[in-house]
């Protein structure tokens, strides 16, 4: 498979790129700054070069060109104010969606986040940006052009990761290692029978690979 992530410099996308290049398929990821190449290249993708908070729909969609799957994994960052919410977390996600239908990649995972909502109150930055992906979720749900799954974990953490997870609809609030986030996500990309789903992950004892296939197609 090729698989194009956007935010391919992030924590949980250079993870992802690991794990999917190691396992044999064509990675690139999405990256701002040309400095940032050199970790994706390390880790085993091709660095594409493209601003997603100033590129057009047909920009992206040009990188997207051929691509068997999608995965939005990019956000503002946590030193970000709100109106990076908007431009990134929900603008670059819109964008990356509508692009993703304009060149025909349907297969599409989202990263959002536990609790977003279009709806979220308060006037904190991270109020801001749950509601930021809430909106963006909401959007990429109504593309009928696109097999979405979107995955909202828990809290991260650096620690060492698992494998093991719990993986459903509500899973209520938990902590979650990176490292099983980009696992569930490699399993997800490469199960579309998860189409449709908005799940929640969190630490558990489910083996990732069981807990996927025990919500595909529900």
């Amino acid at each position: 498979m090729r698989i194009v992530i956007a935010g391919g410099h992030g924590q949980i996308a250079l993870r992802l790129e690991r794990l999917l290049s190691a396992r044999g398929d064509e990675v690139a990821g999405i990256i701002r700054r040309a400095e940032q190449g050199d970790d994706l290249r390390a880790a085993g993708a091709e660095p594409v070069l493209c601003d997603l908070e100033s590129a057009s729909v047909e920009e992206v969609a040009a990188h997207l060109q051929g691509a068997d799957a999608a995965v939005f994994a990019a956000g503002a960052g946590p030193g970000s104010g709100a109106d990076r919410k908007q431009t990134v977390d929900k603008g670059a996600a819109i964008l990356f969606a509508d692009a993703a239908e304009r060149a025909g990649v349907r297969r599409h995972v989202v990263v959002s986040s536990m609790g977003a909502d279009p709806a979220h109150p308060g006037d904190d930055i991270f109020d801001a940006y749950l509601r930021a992906k809430g909106e963006a979720d909401e959007y990429i749900r109504g593309r009928t052009g696109l097999d979405w799954t979107i995955l909202r974990p828990g809290g991260l953490i650096d620690d060492a990761g698992t494998g093991l997870v719990r993986l459903e609809a509500s899973t209520g609030r938990g902590m979650i290692p990176r490292d099983d986030v980009a696992a569930v996500l490699a399993e997800l990309v490469d199960t579309p029978a998860t189409a449709g789903l908005t799940l929640e992950v969190v630490s558990g004892s489910t083996p990732i690979s069981v807990a996927v296939k025990s919500v595909a197609g529900n």
